[in-house]
């Protein structure tokens, strides 16, 4: 039996009104939607109860493992949104050039930390943008100003830049 590595399966940015702003799954044929928005927002409650007792770090470490399978961890930023990144411990099959402790079992809390810092610089450079409003995408503005439409984020470059990390991500990668 070849052995697998864990990898990214889906990537999930909600905002500070608990609200889905963007949602990536890989690979997203084999992938069904509607389960892991209902995942995503299971972690929500998680998020609240560890919420009092997060002093500074950023990092909510494992959120909740799935099954034998999937595994969630949480990412808060400063901003209030919400990062979390599921996890597919077998998520592909290992080549020649992952490493040993790649395809070992489980994921050390430091394994997730580039991924999380790489999101989270997507979407700086997102919210950097003087095209791009925040508001647009909160459902308390939507309903105010009774605008019809998705709250979801569309930008391609920002799609793609999530999409890069995503497959770039490794246990043991240091920089992404």
């Amino acid at each position: 039996m070849a052995s697998k590595v864990p990898s990214i399966c889906c990537i999930g940015y909600i905002g500070k009104h608990n609200n889905p702003l963007h949602i990536s799954l890989f690979p997203a044929e084999e992938r069904a939607p509607l389960e892991f928005q209902f995942l995503l927002s299971s972690c929500l409650d998680i998020f609240e109860a560890r919420l009092p007792y997060k002093i500074a770090d950023q990092d909510f470490g494992l959120l909740q493992a799935v099954d034998e399978r999937l595994a969630m961890y949480g990412w808060l930023t400063n901003t209030g949104v919400k990062i979390v990144i599921v996890v597919d411990m077998e998520g592909r099959p290992a080549t020649a050039l992952d490493s040993k402790a790649a395809t070992a079992v489980g994921l050390r809390d430091a394994d997730l930390k580039p991924a999380f810092r790489a999101l989270q610089t997507a979407y700086i450079k997102l919210l950097r943008n003087p095209f791009y409003n925040p508001d647009e995408h909160s459902p308390v503005t939507a309903n105010a100003e009774q605008k019809i439409g998705s709250t979801q984020i569309t930008s391609r470059s920002f799609i793609q830049e999530v999409k890069r990390i995503a497959e770039a991500w490794v246990p043991g990668v240091t920089n992404l």
